[in-house]
């Protein structure tokens, strides 16, 4: 298995390195993926111990096999990430000092054919992230109704041709329902004006991005996640959050900014002390990759970090 570098690792580490070089911290990965970012971490933090969740469980014990190495210091656990207040309660925790989320589609998932997730090779209509369970893009694909696959296109994809690909596919699938990836790809690119192929990249991206979203319930899942999250922070501890597409990144920045400011009238000179937001800012809006970053590792090219930390109980 070939080594990946996480996407931004040394600055979210920079990011959580206050709250986790501290005797006895408790890291959370709520997205473990490959286990790139948890190596990494309990071997620069040598006292940290580490909870590793992850719905996929090939990635799972990919990662299980990675971390071996570090003994009980790394407790993995097959989880989406709005389960993160029943996994620590299961492990006995009732609050950690560092929590990361990498969001979005894995390396390992986009590289193996056989998952789905990519629209550059021809493959199975899957895209669950956790294969054990739950509708595939296909069932999505051949059963949902021309509005609400409209609906999905649009919401989760921003397609402003949303409409017009529902109704070739509900109109396609009466020939054959859906099974590859390939026949999807070209029917949204014949769907979309000639004029807007022609720009931004392959045109069949959005629509594959609102199926994952949809198939996965990443969107209600992370509403959840992020304020339990949040709750699960100790005074001192730190949550780093890494989006990759704009409305995982807006709810991040509308959750981080509600938690980070008085709820006070506005002007008021002085803001007593039980008024206090209990977290604070560590970013200033959304941090991008750097120009080194993106020549060495091109995936990072849409990633937005944003950090807070917990200053009071």
């Amino acid at each position: 298995m070939s080594i990946h570098i996480p996407v931004m690792r040394e600055r979210v580490f920079a990011l959580l390195a206050p709250a986790i070089s501290t005797p006895d911290a408790i890291l959370v990965d709520a997205t473990l993926g490959l286990g790139g970012h948890a190596e990494y971490a309990l071997t620069e933090f040598p006292e940290l111990r580490l909870i590793g969740l992850d719905r996929d469980t090939d990635a799972l014990e990919r990662s299980r096999q990675r971390l071996a190495p570090f003994g009980d210091r790394a407790n993995l656990a097959h989880a989406v990430y709005d389960e993160l207040p029943e996994v620590l309660a299961e492990l006995g925790f009732s609050s950690v000092q560092g929590i990361l989320f990498d969001l979005g589609v894995s390396s390992m998932q986009l590289d193996l054919r056989d998952r789905g997730f990519s629209y550059s090779q021809d493959a199975p209509l899957d895209m669950r992230m956790d294969q054990s369970r739950g509708i595939t893009a296909a069932d999505v694909v051949n059963t949902y109704g021309a509005g609400q696959l409209a609906d999905v296109l649009r919401e989760y994809g921003d397609e402003k041709f949303a409409m017009r690909i529902a109704r070739r596919i509900v109109a396609a699938r009466e020939d054959a329902p859906f099974t590859n990836s390939a026949r999807l790809v070209e029917l949204v690119r014949e769907a979309i004006p000639a004029a807007t192929r022609r720009t931004g990249g392959n045109p069949a991206k959005r629509t594959f991005q609102a199926l994952r979203i949809e198939v996965n319930g990443e969107l209600d899942s992370l509403r959840s996640a992020i304020p339990a999250a949040i709750q699960a922070l100790a005074v001192d501890g730190r949550l780093v959050v890494m989006s990759y597409q704009s409305l995982e990144d807006r709810f991040v920045k509308q959750v981080f900014a509600e938690q980070t400011t008085a709820k006070v009238p506005h002007g008021m000179p002085v803001i007593p002390a039980e008024h206090q937001p209990k977290l604070r800012l560590l970013t200033r809006g959304a941090e991008t990759p750097t120009e080194q970053e993106l020549e060495e590792n091109p995936r990072s090219a849409s990633v937005r970090v944003r950090a807070l930390e917990r200053v009071a109980a």
